[in-house]
Protein backbone atom coordinates (compact mmCIF):
# COMPACT_ATOMS: atom_id res chain seq x y z
CA UNK A 1 0.00 0.00 0.00
CA UNK A 2 1.32 3.41 -0.71
CA UNK A 3 2.28 5.72 1.97
CA UNK A 4 0.99 8.37 0.08
CA UNK A 5 -2.80 8.13 -1.59
CA UNK A 6 -3.89 9.95 -4.63
CA UNK A 7 -5.98 12.66 -2.46
CA UNK A 8 -3.43 13.50 -0.46
CA UNK A 9 -1.36 13.38 -3.81
CA UNK A 10 -3.11 16.63 -5.11
CA UNK A 11 -3.09 18.03 -1.66
CA UNK A 12 0.50 18.07 -1.88
CA UNK A 13 0.74 18.76 -5.57
CA UNK A 14 -1.36 22.08 -4.97
CA UNK A 15 1.46 23.05 -1.87
CA UNK A 16 4.21 22.37 -4.22
CA UNK A 17 2.76 24.31 -6.89
CA UNK A 18 1.89 27.30 -4.91
CA UNK A 19 5.18 27.21 -2.62
CA UNK A 20 7.79 26.12 -5.10
CA UNK A 21 8.63 29.82 -6.04
CA UNK A 22 7.03 31.84 -3.53
CA UNK A 23 10.45 32.78 -1.24
CA UNK A 24 7.87 30.99 1.86
CA UNK A 25 9.71 27.18 1.42
CA UNK A 26 8.10 24.60 -0.62
CA UNK A 27 9.75 22.05 1.53
CA UNK A 28 8.92 23.54 4.92
CA UNK A 29 4.62 23.60 3.43
CA UNK A 30 5.14 19.93 2.58
CA UNK A 31 6.72 18.90 5.72
CA UNK A 32 3.87 20.53 7.55
CA UNK A 33 0.73 19.10 4.81
CA UNK A 34 2.58 15.91 5.72
CA UNK A 35 2.75 15.89 9.48
CA UNK A 36 -1.41 17.62 9.23
CA UNK A 37 -2.10 14.34 7.14
CA UNK A 38 -0.35 11.91 9.15
CA UNK A 39 2.45 10.95 6.74
CA UNK A 40 5.58 10.24 7.94
CA UNK A 41 7.71 14.02 7.14
CA UNK A 42 11.19 11.32 7.36
CA UNK A 43 9.72 8.18 5.62
CA UNK A 44 12.58 7.79 2.22
CA UNK A 45 9.55 7.49 0.14
CA UNK A 46 8.23 10.36 1.36
CA UNK A 47 11.70 12.59 0.78
CA UNK A 48 11.46 10.93 -2.70
CA UNK A 49 7.96 11.94 -3.61
CA UNK A 50 8.49 15.55 -2.55
CA UNK A 51 11.60 15.87 -5.06
CA UNK A 52 9.57 14.16 -7.56
CA UNK A 53 6.55 16.70 -7.83
CA UNK A 54 9.24 19.72 -7.99
CA UNK A 55 9.51 18.18 -11.46
CA UNK A 56 6.01 19.37 -11.92
CA UNK A 57 6.78 23.10 -11.43
CA UNK A 58 10.34 22.96 -13.32
CA UNK A 59 8.07 21.93 -15.86
CA UNK A 60 5.78 25.00 -15.54
CA UNK A 61 9.15 27.33 -15.45
CA UNK A 62 10.43 25.39 -18.77
CA UNK A 63 6.65 26.17 -20.34
CA UNK A 64 6.40 29.93 -18.78
CA UNK A 65 10.03 30.78 -19.88
CA UNK A 66 10.13 28.86 -22.91
CA UNK A 67 11.25 31.43 -25.47
CA UNK A 68 13.96 32.41 -22.93
CA UNK A 69 15.05 28.95 -22.40
CA UNK A 70 15.49 28.13 -26.35
CA UNK A 71 17.18 31.67 -26.67
CA UNK A 72 19.74 30.84 -24.21
CA UNK A 73 20.25 27.36 -24.91
CA UNK A 74 20.34 28.29 -28.49
CA UNK A 75 22.92 30.58 -27.86
CA UNK A 76 24.95 28.16 -25.45
CA UNK A 77 24.88 25.74 -28.62
CA UNK A 78 26.14 28.55 -30.98
CA UNK A 79 28.87 29.19 -28.60
CA UNK A 80 30.39 25.57 -28.37
CA UNK A 81 30.24 25.67 -32.36
CA UNK A 82 32.01 29.10 -32.65
CA UNK A 83 34.09 30.94 -31.00
CA UNK A 84 32.86 34.34 -31.95
CA UNK A 85 29.28 33.64 -30.80
CA UNK A 86 31.28 33.29 -27.21
CA UNK A 87 31.06 36.88 -26.10
CA UNK A 88 27.20 37.18 -26.20
CA UNK A 89 25.75 36.72 -22.54
CA UNK A 90 23.22 34.38 -23.02
CA UNK A 91 25.91 32.24 -23.67
CA UNK A 92 28.23 33.17 -20.66
CA UNK A 93 24.57 33.11 -18.77
CA UNK A 94 24.41 29.36 -19.81
CA UNK A 95 27.22 28.62 -18.41
CA UNK A 96 27.21 30.48 -14.87
CA UNK A 97 23.95 28.17 -14.72
CA UNK A 98 25.50 24.78 -15.30
CA UNK A 99 28.49 26.36 -12.64
CA UNK A 100 26.68 27.97 -10.08
CA UNK A 101 24.97 24.48 -9.71
CA UNK A 102 27.67 22.71 -8.91
CA UNK A 103 28.06 23.57 -5.29
CA UNK A 104 24.00 22.58 -4.00
CA UNK A 105 25.05 19.07 -5.97
CA UNK A 106 28.67 18.41 -4.41
CA UNK A 107 26.87 19.02 -0.61
CA UNK A 108 23.35 17.38 -1.34
CA UNK A 109 25.41 14.54 -2.20
CA UNK A 110 28.25 14.92 0.46
CA UNK A 111 25.48 15.68 3.50
CA UNK A 112 22.56 13.29 2.38
CA UNK A 113 22.31 11.73 5.29
CA UNK A 114 21.96 14.92 7.81
CA UNK A 115 19.40 16.34 4.78
CA UNK A 116 17.16 12.76 4.94
CA UNK A 117 17.58 12.54 8.65
CA UNK A 118 18.38 15.15 11.52
CA UNK A 119 17.95 17.65 9.32
CA UNK A 120 14.56 16.97 7.66
CA UNK A 121 12.65 17.53 11.34
CA UNK A 122 9.87 20.39 11.72
CA UNK A 123 11.86 22.53 14.36
CA UNK A 124 14.34 22.75 11.84
CA UNK A 125 12.00 23.95 9.37
CA UNK A 126 9.83 26.16 11.82
CA UNK A 127 13.92 27.93 12.64
CA UNK A 128 14.92 28.38 9.40
CA UNK A 129 11.30 29.94 8.27
CA UNK A 130 11.66 32.67 10.65
CA UNK A 131 15.40 33.21 10.58
CA UNK A 132 14.98 33.36 6.86
CA UNK A 133 12.69 35.67 6.81
CA UNK A 134 15.18 38.03 9.08
CA UNK A 135 17.76 37.69 6.43
CA UNK A 136 14.72 38.08 3.37
CA UNK A 137 13.70 41.39 5.39
CA UNK A 138 17.41 42.72 5.61
CA UNK A 139 18.28 42.05 1.78
CA UNK A 140 14.87 43.32 0.80
CA UNK A 141 15.65 46.53 3.15
CA UNK A 142 19.29 47.12 2.29
CA UNK A 143 19.59 46.30 -1.41
CA UNK A 144 19.49 49.26 -4.26
CA UNK A 145 17.76 47.21 -6.62
CA UNK A 146 19.63 49.12 -8.89
CA UNK A 147 20.31 46.55 -11.17
CA UNK A 148 18.37 44.52 -13.87
CA UNK A 149 19.13 41.10 -15.50
CA UNK A 150 21.17 42.09 -18.38
CA UNK A 151 23.99 43.72 -15.09
CA UNK A 152 24.36 40.01 -13.63
CA UNK A 153 27.45 38.34 -13.39
CA UNK A 154 29.23 35.05 -13.33
CA UNK A 155 30.10 36.28 -9.16
CA UNK A 156 26.25 37.11 -9.33
CA UNK A 157 25.10 33.89 -10.33
CA UNK A 158 27.59 31.97 -8.16
CA UNK A 159 26.60 33.64 -5.22
CA UNK A 160 23.33 32.99 -5.68
CA UNK A 161 23.48 29.50 -6.74
CA UNK A 162 25.60 28.60 -3.75
CA UNK A 163 23.12 30.13 -1.83
CA UNK A 164 20.75 27.50 -2.57
CA UNK A 165 22.67 24.97 -0.31
CA UNK A 166 21.28 26.99 2.47
CA UNK A 167 17.93 25.65 1.57
CA UNK A 168 19.27 22.01 1.17
CA UNK A 169 20.66 22.16 4.25
CA UNK A 170 17.75 23.97 6.47
CA UNK A 171 14.64 22.92 5.04
CA UNK A 172 11.83 25.95 5.60
CA UNK A 173 14.96 28.01 4.70
CA UNK A 174 13.83 28.72 1.39
CA UNK A 175 15.55 27.85 -1.80
CA UNK A 176 13.38 31.09 -3.30
CA UNK A 177 13.68 32.76 -0.39
CA UNK A 178 17.79 32.29 -0.31
CA UNK A 179 18.84 32.91 -4.15
CA UNK A 180 16.13 36.03 -3.76
CA UNK A 181 17.55 37.63 -0.97
CA UNK A 182 21.24 36.96 -2.20
CA UNK A 183 20.51 38.33 -5.27
CA UNK A 184 18.53 41.19 -3.72
CA UNK A 185 21.71 41.92 -1.59
CA UNK A 186 23.77 42.38 -4.68
CA UNK A 187 21.58 45.06 -5.61
CA UNK A 188 19.35 43.18 -8.51
CA UNK A 189 15.86 44.80 -8.80
CA UNK A 190 13.22 42.46 -7.36
CA UNK A 191 12.52 41.04 -10.87
CA UNK A 192 15.71 40.04 -12.05
CA UNK A 193 16.34 38.58 -8.62
CA UNK A 194 13.21 36.13 -8.87
CA UNK A 195 13.85 35.62 -12.59
CA UNK A 196 17.38 34.75 -12.11
CA UNK A 197 15.75 32.16 -8.88
CA UNK A 198 13.79 30.40 -11.22
CA UNK A 199 16.76 29.54 -13.84
CA UNK A 200 19.12 28.57 -11.38
CA UNK A 201 16.62 26.25 -9.91
CA UNK A 202 15.65 24.55 -13.16
CA UNK A 203 18.76 22.29 -13.20
CA UNK A 204 19.11 22.09 -9.29
CA UNK A 205 15.22 20.83 -8.78
CA UNK A 206 15.09 18.78 -12.00
CA UNK A 207 18.46 17.16 -10.90
CA UNK A 208 17.03 16.92 -7.29
CA UNK A 209 13.37 15.05 -8.51
CA UNK A 210 15.29 12.64 -11.29
CA UNK A 211 17.88 11.30 -8.01
CA UNK A 212 14.73 10.45 -5.74
CA UNK A 213 12.81 9.14 -8.22
CA UNK A 214 14.00 5.65 -7.88
CA UNK A 215 13.00 5.94 -4.28
CA UNK A 216 9.87 7.25 -4.30
CA UNK A 217 8.93 4.54 -6.58
CA UNK A 218 10.64 1.85 -4.98
CA UNK A 219 9.79 2.40 -1.32
CA UNK A 220 6.31 3.12 -1.06
CA UNK A 221 5.15 5.60 -3.28
CA UNK A 222 2.74 4.43 -6.24
CA UNK A 223 3.14 5.76 -10.35
CA UNK A 224 -0.52 6.76 -9.38
CA UNK A 225 0.49 9.42 -6.74
CA UNK A 226 3.17 10.92 -8.31
CA UNK A 227 1.33 11.50 -11.15
CA UNK A 228 -1.07 12.89 -10.01
CA UNK A 229 0.58 14.63 -7.47
CA UNK A 230 3.50 16.16 -10.25
CA UNK A 231 0.59 17.19 -12.94
CA UNK A 232 -1.36 19.27 -9.82
CA UNK A 233 2.26 20.82 -9.32
CA UNK A 234 2.75 22.05 -12.72
CA UNK A 235 -0.50 23.78 -13.39
CA UNK A 236 -0.63 25.24 -9.80
CA UNK A 237 2.98 26.24 -10.52
CA UNK A 238 2.21 28.04 -13.73
CA UNK A 239 -0.26 30.19 -12.40
CA UNK A 240 1.96 30.80 -9.34
CA UNK A 241 5.14 32.14 -11.38
CA UNK A 242 2.42 34.39 -13.04
CA UNK A 243 1.46 35.99 -10.26
CA UNK A 244 4.75 36.58 -8.97
CA UNK A 245 5.99 38.24 -11.34
CA UNK A 246 3.61 40.86 -11.63
CA UNK A 247 3.31 41.23 -7.76
CA UNK A 248 6.92 41.52 -7.47
CA UNK A 249 7.53 44.65 -10.26
CA UNK A 250 5.01 46.46 -7.72
CA UNK A 251 5.46 45.55 -4.52
CA UNK A 252 7.94 44.53 -1.66
CA UNK A 253 9.01 40.85 -0.22
CA UNK A 254 7.37 42.41 2.83
CA UNK A 255 3.78 40.39 2.72
CA UNK A 256 6.19 36.87 2.64
CA UNK A 257 8.30 38.19 5.42
CA UNK A 258 5.26 38.92 7.45
CA UNK A 259 3.75 35.22 6.22
CA UNK A 260 6.73 33.14 6.76
CA UNK A 261 7.30 34.59 10.69
CA UNK A 262 3.49 33.21 11.04
CA UNK A 263 3.94 30.45 10.14
CA UNK A 264 7.16 29.57 11.92
CA UNK A 265 6.00 31.14 14.88
CA UNK A 266 2.19 28.81 14.64
CA UNK A 267 4.68 25.20 13.80
CA UNK A 268 6.68 26.17 17.18
CA UNK A 269 2.85 26.28 18.81
CA UNK A 270 1.94 22.79 17.12
CA UNK A 271 5.30 21.31 17.63
CA UNK A 272 5.22 22.69 21.86
CA UNK A 273 1.46 21.58 22.07
CA UNK A 274 1.95 18.18 19.88
CA UNK A 275 -0.40 18.43 17.84
CA UNK A 276 2.49 17.68 15.30
CA UNK A 277 5.30 15.51 15.87
CA UNK A 278 8.65 16.17 14.10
Amino acid sequence: MSVISVGQAVVLGAVEGVTEFLPVSSTGHLKIAEGLMGIPVDDRAVVGFSAVVQVGAIAAVLVYFFQDVVRIVSAWGRGLRHREERHHHDYRFAWWVVCATVPIVVVGLAAAPLIEGPLASLWVVAGSLVVGSGVMWAADRTGRHKRGEDDTSFQDAMLVGGSQILALLFPGFSRSGATMSTALALDLDRVAATRLSFFLGIPALTGAGLYELKDALGTGVGAAPLAVGTVVSFVVAYASIAWLLKFVAKHSFNAFVVYRVAVGVLLFGLLGAGVLHS
